[in-house]
């Protein structure tokens, strides 16, 4: 027997037994990958959970908007609506139990948080609408009916807060240079930009 005769015995010998083990090594690997620490599937439901929480305040911020633009009939919001609701608040209630949380220790219920949520994102989004917006030449900007309700008391201090700040805000702006149009500050003497006194 010559030596590329023993290699190529070998050789094949060496793929039938790679081949016969393959499906041991095979199921070694895949229940390692089956056993999946608690710890991370716990994580990976309370973020599936937070997108769905996420998903559903968005539909119903869309919900209003459609609604505000009349493109719902008004027989179906409310229907609508309360679906949504009871699937934001399933999936608070689920995120309250994976936090340890129970009923009796939160302070609203959570259809009221839900709520709560949506009037802040309602807020927020008339405070973006209040903002004037420079328009492109030539293009027409038509602006939502907002819809108005009272706020709710839990932003309450967190409004005055916002309006603090920008009553702060208001006060140490200075208005613009009269050469490049940078804001300044009261403060200030000469542009940061261009330079100019003013």
């Amino acid at each position: 027997m010559d030596l590329g005769s023993i290699f190529l015995t070998l050789a094949v010998a060496l793929l039938v037994g790679m081949f016969i083990t393959r499906p041991f090594a095979g199921r070694r690997a895949s229940s390692e990958q089956l056993i999946r620490p608690a710890a991370e599937e716990t994580e990976v439901l309370r973020s599936t959970l937070l997108a769905e929480r996420d998903r559903v305040l968005n539909s119903l911020q869309e919900l209003e908007f459609d609604f505000t633009l009349g493109k719902i009939p008004a027989a179906d919001y409310p229907t609508q609506r309360a679906e949504l609701l009871k699937a934001g608040a399933a999936v608070l209630r689920q995120l309250d139990e994976m936090a340890g949380s129970r009923g009796g220790e939160q302070k609203l219920s959570a259809e009221d948080r839900v709520e709560a949520v949506v009037a802040a994102r309602r807020a927020d989004a008339v405070v973006r609408r209040s903002v004037p917006q420079p328009a492109a030449v030539g293009v027409a900007v038509v602006e939502a009916p907002v819809s108005r309700r009272p706020p709710s008391p839990l932003n309450d201090d967190l409004e005055a807060e916002i309006a603090a700040r920008r009553q702060v805000r208001q006060e140490k702006a200075g208005g613009f240079c009269p050469k490049c149009g940078r804001p300044v500050v009261q403060s200030d003497r000469f542009c940061s930009k261009c330079g100019t006194t003013l």
